[in-house]
């Protein structure tokens, strides 16, 4: 990989059948450092989900999986990362948080991970 992006991902989970767990997955696949932050044990694609709100440096990317009413507590734990963006993937759309992010200068994008690496533009 070219340009491989260490990636947090908040609300990774140990179900096969949920999004985060699929784009852990991919991310690893791609090359991409992957850091899985949920709130139950376990592990995906063979990396242990971190809990709470570790930290980590040279954050990349976060990538949400976590819904609007369960957001709050994240919001100054993504800050403290400062990653380059922020992707909400459906279903996390947060237009109050997004406008913070982007006046913090973070970029925030409107899209799904899994497409993004399925076309190459993650």
């Amino acid at each position: 990989m070219a340009n491989p992006k260490k990636t947090v991902v908040i609300g990774a989970s140990t179900n096969p059948a949920r999004y985060s767990y699929m784009a852990v997955h991919r991310l690893v696949d791609a090359g991409h450092p992957v850091i899985p932050v949920g709130l139950k044990k376990g592990d995906v694609a063979g990396i242990e989900i971190l809990h709470g709100q570790p930290e980590i440096s040279d954050v990349d990317t976060v990538t949400l999986y976590v819904g609007p009413a369960h957001q709050d507590v994240y919001k100054e734990y993504v800050r403290k990362l400062n990653p380059k963006r922020v992707i909400f993937n459906p279903g996390t759309i947060n237009p109050d948080w997004m406008s913070e992010l982007e006046n913090a200068s973070i970029e925030v994008v409107n899209g799904c991970t899994l497409v993004m690496l399925s076309i190459g533009s993650f």
